[in-house]
């Protein structure tokens, strides 16, 4: 019996050492590739553009809130690659709420940013006092609060659950059940607030999409119709693949790992999202490349806030 005990501990144990070599590699490759291009996206954003728009605001907050994930990815890619944690209780509750709030505030600065072209397609005129990059950078700012506010009873009850080794792969279900309430209850806070922001993205690109289709000439309609479609599907997307599933992992802890793995994919992906809902991303892309042609895009958007 003791020989298959310990037969069944080495297996065990190599396929812990295989799970966290590949998590490791790619959380790598997510930061090889998220840097980069968040790090240009930032640039265009307040290089070319400052703050002109609510619009910019809310993708320069969104480019913040994926720099910060990627430094807390560094941390995992450290964790999976040692596969032992060295640095103590509070760093590993610093990086685990940077992911979190990652989480909490890519999916409400999308929102923001269609509702904000909503405002700008369907009400231009009444949204004006509404749309200014002051009243975005309060609400950028009060997003943030919140945010932090919700990470002091989580990193309390973290602190509590700790055990030295664990961080981001911590499943000592017996300390889990010490914090259990308030983990069930920000876990449902924040499955509401998903499904919520996903809604107000139906909804504001159902009537961003009947606006345009009855203002724009027959081949304008196709075009924007496309784009806006395009953009909703990419919203749709982060949603769906990124951001309900780790949401759920309150109540599928066992999937911890590979959820939280999967939604860091999604800071790689916004940046493509900034590319194809600004229009200013299209005009610098002319200008570098000394070609006139400028594809389709809402214009509407841009020319309300310019």
């Amino acid at each position: 019996p003791n020989l298959f005990i310990s037969k069944s501990k080495r297996a065990n144990g190599t396929e812990q050492d295989m799970s966290y070599l590949v998590y490791a590699i790619i959380y790598g490759c997510i930061i090889a590739v998220g840097l980069p291009l968040n790090i240009i996206s930032l640039w265009i954003l307040l290089r070319h553009h400052g703050r002109k728009s609510p619009s910019v605001v809310f993708m320069a907050n969104l480019v913040v809130s994926d720099l910060l994930l990627i430094l807390s990815l560094s941390m995992r890619v450290y964790f999976y690659a040692m596969e032992r944690w060295h640095l103590g209780g509070m760093w590993c509750v610093w990086f685990t709420m940077l992911f979190r709030n990652n989480i909490r505030t890519s999916s409400i600065f999308i929102t923001f940013i269609s509702v904000d072209r909503l405002l700008a397609v369907v009400y231009p005129l009444r949204s004006r006092l509404v749309r200014t990059s002051v009243n975005a950078v309060k609400g950028s700012v009060l997003i943030w609060a919140i945010v932090v506010l919700v990470n002091v009873p989580e990193s309390v009850v973290f602190l509590r659950n700790f055990d030295n080794q664990t961080c981001f792969a911590n499943t000592n279900q017996t300390s889990r059940r010490n914090g259990e309430i308030l983990e069930l209850t920000i876990g449902y806070f924040q499955l509401v607030l998903l499904l919520t922001m996903l809604t107000v993205n139906i909804i504001s690109t159902v009537m961003v999409s009947c606006t345009l289709q009855r203002h724009l000439s027959e081949s304008a309609k196709v075009n924007n119709k496309l784009n806006v479609m395009l953009i909703f599907a990419m919203n749709l997307m982060m949603f769906a693949v990124f951001f309900l599933p780790v949401s759920l992992v309150v109540f599928f802890d066992h999937l911890r790992p590979e959820l939280s793995c999967l939604a860091s994919v999604n800071c790689c992906l916004d940046p493509v999202l900034y590319y194809f809902s600004f229009d200013g991303f299209w005009k610098i892309w002319d200008k570098s490349r000394k070609y006139t042609k400028k594809p389709p895009f809402l214009y509407a958007s841009s020319s309300s806030t310019h």
